[in-house]
C-alpha cells in the first residue's frame, strides 16, 4: 500500500509532464478549424451604407477561388497586412471579398479611402452574426474557399509576406488548376 503512496504522484506527474510537452512542441499560430472542406456558411450582407457595391453573400464564392478577409477599420493589425491583401487582389488570380467586422459606416469608408479598396466587394457585418457563422473569433482573419463554396483554408491574425507567399498563394493556385 504504501508503494502505491508513492508511485501514484510520481505517475501523475509523468503523465502532466509529457501532455504538457507535447502541447509546448505545437505551432500555436496554427489553430485548426471545424469549417475547412465545408461548405462557407449561408449569408447575405449588405453593402456599407455610403458604398456603392452591391454587398457580400454566399452566391458570390461559387464558381471562383475567392479570398474573404475579415477586417475593421478600428484593428492594426488589418491595417498592417491591407498592403498584403492589395498586393494579393492585383495579382488577380482569386477574387478578394471583404467582411467588415462591426465597424461604423463612416470610418470603414475613411479607411479604404487612405488605403485603398482592393475589395471586388465588402459586405458590412454590424452585428457580428456572420463572422460568428464563419468561425471568427479574433480579427484579421483571412480564408481561401474554392470554386466550389467550400472552405480550404484559414489564417487567424495579420497576413505576413511569407504566410502568402508560402501557403496561401500556391493553395490559391493548385484550387485554380
Amino acid at each position: 500500500m504504501k508503494r502505491v503512496t508513492y508511485v501514484l504522484p510520481l505517475a501523475v506527474f509523468l503523465i502532466l509532464a509529457l501532455y504538457f510537452a507535447v502541447g509546448l512542441s505545437r505551432d500555436s499560430s496554427v489553430i485548426p478549424s471545424a469549417l475547412i472542406d465545408q461548405p462557407a456558411p449561408q449569408f447575405v450582407l449588405p453593402p456599407i451604407e455610403g458604398n456603392s457595391g452591391k454587398g457580400f453573400s454566399t452566391a458570390d464564392l461559387k464558381g471562383q477561388v475567392s479570398v474573404v478577409n475579415v477586417f475593421a477599420s478600428w484593428c492594426v493589425p488589418c491595417r498592417a497586412e491591407h498592403p498584403l491583401i492589395t498586393r494579393l487582389a492585383d495579382m488577380n488570380i482569386a477574387a478578394v471579398y471583404g467582411l467588415n467586422y462591426k465597424d461604423k459606416p463612416e470610418a470603414v469608408l475613411a479607411w479604404l479611402d487612405s488605403l485603398g479598396d482592393p475589395y471586388t466587394e465588402i459586405g458590412a457585418d454590424r452585428n457580428g452574426r456572420v463572422s460568428i457563422d464563419w468561425g471568427v473569433y479574433g480579427i484579421p482573419e483571412t480564408f481561401v474557399v474554392g470554386k466550389g463554396g467550400r472552405i480550404r483554408f484559414k489564417h487567424v491574425g495579420q497576413l505576413t509576406a511569407e504566410k502568402l507567399e508560402k501557403e496561401i498563394l500556391p493553395i490559391i493556385r493548385e484550387l485554380n488548376q
